[in-house]
């Protein structure tokens, strides 16, 4: 029987609350990682040295076949065997940051194929360096086609940081989880969490649509 407490929801409110900045922190961070990370292995998998080429481009196919929760146990717990030996936070950032950075690498690298040949032979006529080529020309080009698709996997974290509950990181699942179990009450902390993710996942995702459209218009690429 449904059975809402507003007493004890407001009560449990300001833990969440702390929570959610904790979990925009790990998404954030996590973001951060997969970004860097995700353009050096897009470019290293275009590299004229075809071994690199090819085991970049199989721990990326490698690391998008298998699923994050996986990888967090991994790094956390089998890590140590190996000499790895990670706190709970840098061990599920570390976890998502890899991930995604296999997911948006295959973004970068889809923007860099879309620019036309042109562009490197007229760099290459001018005698300019592949770095300068790509700071200068295929990177800034590349970029704008693609922030569509990085800011969908940007959501993506956001929404996948409660897989760190898992390990024991403080975020805003683990949180809700702990308050029911205290309280032996789950209906109000897992309803709040839903509409913290959906207050929290609507408002940026119509914000990428809006850098990008804006992105667009200001390089003349809207049609």
């Amino acid at each position: 029987m449904f059975d809402w407490q507003w007493d004890f929801t407001w009560s449990i409110l300001p833990r969440l609350i702390e929570a959610t900045g904790k979990t925009l922190l790990a998404a954030g961070g996590g973001y951060l990682v997969a970004l860097v990370l995700g353009l050096i292995l897009a470019l290293a998998q275009r590299t004229p040295w075809k071994p690199l080429t090819l085991v970049v481009r199989e721990l990326v196919e490698f690391i998008r076949s298998t699923p994050l929760l996986l990888q967090v146990f991994f790094i956390y717990y089998v890590g140590p065997q190996i000499g790895l030996r990670l706190s709970p936070w840098t061990a599920g950032l570390t976890a998502i940051g890899l991930h995604y950075a296999a997911y948006l690498s295959e973004v970068y690298r889809g923007g860099i194929e879309s620019i036309g040949k042109g562009q490197w032979e007229a760099a290459r006529a001018i005698n300019m360096s592949t770095a300068a080529t790509y700071r200068r020309i295929i990177i800034p080009q590349a970029l704008p086609p693609s922030i569509a698709g990085m800011g969908n996997y940007l959501v993506g974290i956001f929404k996948d940081t409660p897989m760190l509950s898992v390990i024991g990181v403080g975020e805003l699942m683990h949180t809700a989880n702990t308050i029911g179990a205290e309280n032996y009450r789950y209906l109000e902390p897992y309803t709040l969490v839903g509409l913290i993710f959906l207050a929290i996942s609507l408002p940026a995702a119509w914000l990428v649509r809006r850098f990008e459209a804006a992105t667009r218009r200001r390089l003349g690429l809207s049609k």
